[in-house]
């Protein structure tokens, strides 16, 4: 989870988009979203496909930054 997190955090620091906004684009909650990407969370596939696209790419391309 953590792997995934931080795949998360820096596509969307290289988007230079906030944590807040990601999570507004996702409907996720700003909270659940920092979770995320504290690793702390094990979010599902909806969330992530939410995450996905909000960050402009697709599923695979988060699941192969986070090399899972």
């Amino acid at each position: 989870m953590v792997a995934l997190g931080n795949a998360i955090r820096e596509t969307r620091l290289e988007l230079r988009v906030s944590q807040e906004e990601l999570a507004h684009r996702s409907q996720i909650d700003r909270a659940y979203m920092s979770s995320i990407e504290r690793g702390g969370q094990n979010p599902g596939i909806i969330s992530l496909a939410r995450i996905a696209q909000a960050l402009g790419i697709s599923l695979s391309d988060l699941m192969a930054r986070a090399q899972l």
